[in-house]
């Protein structure tokens, strides 16, 4: 009787070790998904095109994967802003963005655009508009 209540202890103790290494295993992959679902880039946007005609400035720039819209155009003349059209992402948000910056300088577009999210995402359009005219030198 003492052999068969030894038996079962052990069973029980094995049984709750192996639960506590689950659980340990399952915590520590938990936490290593949550890391790498918190590493966004956001710099990884491309300039497609840049040149100047007739004293004014064309940028073409593919934003990070991280936001909704896929290119976005923008014109400079004098460092000022004379336009910026996004191509899909929120429509109206991206056309307002365009009607308030347009007549800024790029300084102070870049000051107010800088750094803006968009939900949970750590970047967004017009953070993105930012860092492209921030790389050109303005």
């Amino acid at each position: 009787m003492i052999i068969t209540q030894l038996y079962f202890n052990m069973k029980r103790i094995i049984i709750l070790a192996l639960a506590a290494m689950f659980c340990v295993t399952v915590q520590a992959q938990e936490q290593k998904t949550v890391k790498q679902q918190k590493e966004v880039v956001t710099d990884d946007y491309k300039i497609v095109k840049d040149e100047v005609v007739d004293g004014v400035r064309y940028i073409t720039a593919a934003p990070s994967a991280s936001v909704c819209s896929k290119q976005i155009d923008i014109q400079i003349k004098k460092g000022v802003v004379q336009s910026v059209v996004y191509t899909r992402g929120c429509d109206g948000n991206a056309k307002g963005i365009g009607a308030l910056i347009k007549g800024m300088k790029v300084k102070e577009a870049i000051k107010r655009l800088e750094g803006i999210t968009c939900g949970k995402r750590p970047t967004s359009c017009p953070d993105q508009l930012a860092k492209i005219l921030k790389s050109l030198g303005y």
